[in-house]
């Protein structure tokens, strides 16, 4: 069995060929993973305990509050109120949530058919939207009532959408091919 490194060692040589880096060191890497949530309304305290509750559960880390920037009258929302949460890993948290996402809560997605190539943004960056936590095997299924959805987006340091496709396709994220 190969250890992690020897894979990123790999992973880096395939990269370095295919797009003919001189060195290793210029090959993209992923360089965190934010995991966010909102929150919708303040009023239910309950609901936001379970938010936060289930963001570390799945996490394995604290999640952090986000306030709003500014206001909105539209929406009854206050500059500095809290309107989610999110959580930012990297290294060893990184990679294990990144290997739980890929082999555990992305195949347990009802319909799920691949991720889609064009959510690749112009800096790199890659962002999954995941409509149900309950994927995750940490969270319980006894309340259905309280789903709640998540951001997931992976930072690279790709500088081109196709760096960052061949990046993530050799890291093992079930991409869709283009037609």
């Amino acid at each position: 069995m190969q250890t992690t490194q020897e894979k990123q060692s790999k992973m880096f040589d395939v990269l370095k060929e295919k797009f003919g880096y001189k060195n290793v060191m210029q090959t993209p890497r992923l360089q965190k993973i934010v995991v966010s949530a909102k929150v919708g309304s303040m009023k239910d305290k309950h609901k936001v305990e379970l938010v936060i509750d289930r963001l570390a559960k799945i996490t394995g880390q604290k999640p952090r509050a986000n306030a709003a920037k500014k206001s909105i009258a539209t929406f009854k929302l206050r500059e500095g109120s809290i309107i989610g949460y999110s959580v930012t890993l990297r290294g060893k948290r990184m990679t294990d949530f990144l290997d739980k996402l890929i082999h555990v809560a992305l195949p347990r997605t009802r319909d799920f058919r691949g991720l889609k190539v064009t959510a690749i943004d112009e800096m790199g960056n890659y962002t999954i939207g995941i409509p149900e936590h309950t994927i995750f095997p940490e969270t319980s299924d006894e309340e259905l009532s309280n789903v709640f959805g998540l951001g997931v987006t992976l930072v690279t340091s790709a500088k081109t959408k196709e760096e960052t496709e061949a990046l993530l396709r050799e890291l093992g994220l079930p991409l869709r091919k283009e037609e």
